[in-house]
């Protein structure tokens, strides 16, 4: 494939706007269950969802366009037009050289997990089918340079198939999922259950990859002292995040899902880097300790992995160490607009300096060749 620019964002955000459940969603039936936004006394703004606020630090999340990066916009008059309008995302991408971007939500959640914590079914099939089908109708209808993710029912795994196969058909060319669903809804069965089974295969049969992103699960990053400043908890959210995927990476390699769907693909999103090569040695140690090729495994935790998962980054400037034992071929990048943490607008300088030394056939495949062929573009 020919690329202008040589960049595939694997990680990219978009801002859902006020109107999109309100407009698509039944209001004599859902009245202000409806996802929306209300207004404070002072007139700062919040989303609310089955009549619950939010627990988001602004009406929108778009650090890296707001004049200052600590500070998320409160108001939607405030909101940067390239977190939620895709000509103007064309246009901060065609500035910072990003030829393709995969999109995953925002006000549904990081990993989709936002309507997973409503108990009525119905109510959330509603809300999951509304943002797929306003993803394909406004964003990828816009540029077949936006890559759509769809996000499913949390359970039963069946309902979240359907809905996989369905959002496929349209256009989507991913799945987003929460890597903890009992973390998002209390009584959830573990991911490694056979309720989810149907979401593997389905991926599998699609030939589209099932994404976890960092971040999803509050309980399972570092809790902000309360005395920390906005912007000090702020900068250790960010930092605890993408670690954060440290367990959801060991449990796959452990659990037998990978073993069990060998043609399914895994991202673990907003992941970074560094810390996969410590992973993946102490995974295969461990294996090797306890024997577990005698409790049925044919290949160990980083055969699996290097088969089937992949980890991004965007700031990493481990790259030109880590990639030998993580695998050219498992390596995606992204910008992560229009969060705080993006590289956006200085994108090209960040790669400079994370790939300084890299060979140019390996760079081209981390930065986009793996993502083109994952996600079958061009």
């Amino acid at each position: 494939m020919e690329l202008k620019y040589g960049l595939i964002s694997v990680d990219d955000h978009v801002q859902e706007p006020l109107d999109l459940w309100t407009e698509r969603l039944s209001q004599a039936k859902w009245g202000d269950r409806i996802p929306h936004v209300a207004t404070r006394d002072d007139g700062t703004q919040y989303w609310v969802v089955d009549g619950q606020p939010l627990a988001l630090p602004g009406v929108a999340i778009a650090g890296a366009a707001m004049p200052d990066r600590a500070l998320e916009p409160q108001k939607w008059d405030e909101v940067p037009e390239l977190a939620y309008d895709p000509s103007a995302r064309l246009r901060a991408m065609d500035a910072d050289g990003v030829d393709y971007s995969v999109l995953y939500p925002t006000v549904s959640g990081l990993a989709g997990e936002t309507f997973g914590r409503i108990a009525d079914p119905e109510l959330e099939l509603a809300c999951v089918q509304a943002y797929n089908d306003w993803l394909i109708d406004t964003w990828a209808s816009a540029s077949e340079r936006f890559v759509p993710q769809c996000i499913t029912p949390l359970h039963p795994g069946e309902a979240a198939a359907q809905e996989i196969r369905r959002a496929v058909a349209k256009g989507h060319k991913g799945v987003v999922f929460p890597a903890v669903p009992e973390h998002v809804r209390a009584g959830s069965p573990h991911i490694n259950e056979p309720d989810y089974e149907p979401i593997w295969k389905a991926c599998e049969e699609l030939e589209v990859p099932v994404c976890f992103h960092a971040g999803c699960s509050q309980q399972m990053q570092f809790p902000a002292y309360s005395d920390l400043s906005p912007g000090l908890a702020a900068s250790l959210e960010a930092v605890t995040r993408p670690i954060s995927s440290v367990q959801v990476v060991a449990n796959f390699l452990y659990s037998r899902i990978l073993m069990n769907y060998p043609g399914l693909k895994v991202v673990f999103a907003e992941s970074s880097l560094a810390w996969g090569a410590y992973e993946i040695e102490t995974a295969d140690h461990q294996f090797e300790r306890q024997r577990l090729s005698q409790e049925g495994y044919d290949m160990t935790p980083s055969e699996m992995f290097h088969r089937q998962c992949f980890m991004t980054g965007w700031y990493d400037r481990m790259a030109i160490e880590t990639r030998q034992y993580l695998g050219v071929e498992n390596i995606m990048w992204g910008i992560n607009i229009p969060q705080a943490t993006s590289t956006w607008p200085n994108t090209r300088e960040a790669i400079d300096k994370s790939f300084a030394g890299v060979p140019q056939d390996e760079k081209d495949q981390m930065l986009w060749g793996n993502a083109a062929k994952l996600y079958k573009l061009g």
